[in-house]
């Protein structure tokens, strides 16, 4: 059997935060620790040393969700037997991603700080998950939905889509139409209006490859 190690662990919180529909962040609110307890920054010290989560804050998540020790350790057993198969994906909020210094002018995330969650391994190391905030997205899309997006994907008409504009709205569509001067997207709630968009006014538009639903 394979040794438990610093990976599988922080791993195994990321995978009960995603279980319960959680990031890393809302996991540690919910257990009544700081929001930061389970960020990519505490995992490791600036020395370079490994920490690990200390028993108390695994106990608080264990009882703030419900899950026994036998469920995580399960977590431990799968995400460690699967690291081949598996990787983490930066994890933002919906509403922040129209904030400026997330995202390059392709779409692909920089910087740091964002937390993460576990995803099956796809070769394209621009992945990044959104977590989906309000209604304006129903029914496709609830409040805390997680979108697995990719910049790097080709998009085709039908595509789920995010889309950033110039003036920093994100939004997610369905691609209709491209042409050389505008695109056309088509709204995933029929209370919303569908938008025609110049070109010219999108920053970047990236697909929608899975959602955790």
């Amino acid at each position: 059997m394979a040794m438990i190690n610093h990976q599988h662990i922080w791993a195994a919180v990321d995978a009960l935060a995603a279980r319960y529909k959680l990031t890393p962040s809302g996991l540690a609110k919910l257990a009544g620790l700081d929001p930061t307890t389970f960020n990519k920054s505490k995992r490791v010290s600036a020395d370079g040393k490994q920490r690990w989560p200390n028993t108390e804050s695994l106990a608080k998540i264990l009882e703030a969700t419900g899950a026994s020790l036998d469920e995580f350790a399960a977590l431990v057993a799968e995400v460690g037997g699967a690291r081949n198969g598996g990787r983490s994906v930066p994890l933002l909020g919906f509403a922040e991603a129209g904030a400026g210094g997330y995202f390059d002018d392709s779409g692909f995330p920089v910087g740091s700080g964002w937390d993460e969650v576990l995803f099956p391994e796809i070769r394209d190391e621009g992945l990044y998950a959104l977590e989906i905030s309000g209604d304006s997205m129903l029914p496709v899309y609830r409040d805390g939905d997680i979108v697995i997006v990719s910049p790097a994907a080709s998009v085709r008409r039908g595509d789920r889509v995010v889309v950033k504009t110039r003036d920093g709205e994100v939004m997610t569509k369905v691609l209709h139409r491209k042409t050389a001067r505008t695109i056309e997207l088509h709204s995933l709630n029929p209370a919303h209006e569908n938008r025609v968009l110049p070109l010219s006014e999108v920053i970047w538009m990236a697909r929608i490859l899975w959602a955790s639903q």
